[in-house]
């Protein structure tokens, strides 16, 4: 969830600069005017999903897939996919480059399928056996 909110409002405050790295991206410059709003709502809407127990679940799923996109993005540009490098310009990642960024990504993935698919023992029903 933190992760989530800070991103979203990093992006929300400095938005300019924001759609100027999503403008920088490899994919055409007119895709940027939707992709970089879609990102932001996604960001912030899924910091909410987080926070509320019923939703918690879904958010979860969600941030998990979003994470994908982004780790495909990531590792595509990594592996030399596209005929130039965009700057792996992602605020408080910025110095970090696409090997360590995939790996960060990669990270927040298998903690959110460990959270996905982890249940806890439900106490009551332990001691009552």
């Amino acid at each position: 969830m933190l992760l989530w909110t800070f991103t979203g409002m990093e992006k929300l405050l400095g938005y300019n600069s924001y759609l100027g790295e999503i403008k920088n991206q490899v994919f055409p410059m007119a895709w940027a005017e939707w992709i970089a709003p879609a990102v932001l709502v996604a960001e912030l809407g899924l910091a909410l999903l987080l926070l509320a127990g019923p939703t918690r679940q879904l958010g979860l799923a969600l941030s998990i897939l979003l994470m994908g996109v982004f780790a495909t993005y990531i590792g595509l540009v990594w592996m030399g996919a596209f005929p130039r490098v965009p700057c792996s310009c992602a605020g408080f990642l910025e110095s970090m480059g696409w090997p360590a960024h995939f790996v960060f990504n990669s990270i927040f993935i298998l903690a959110g399928l460990f959270g996905l698919l982890w249940k806890p023992k439900d106490r009551k029903t332990e001691h009552a056996t």
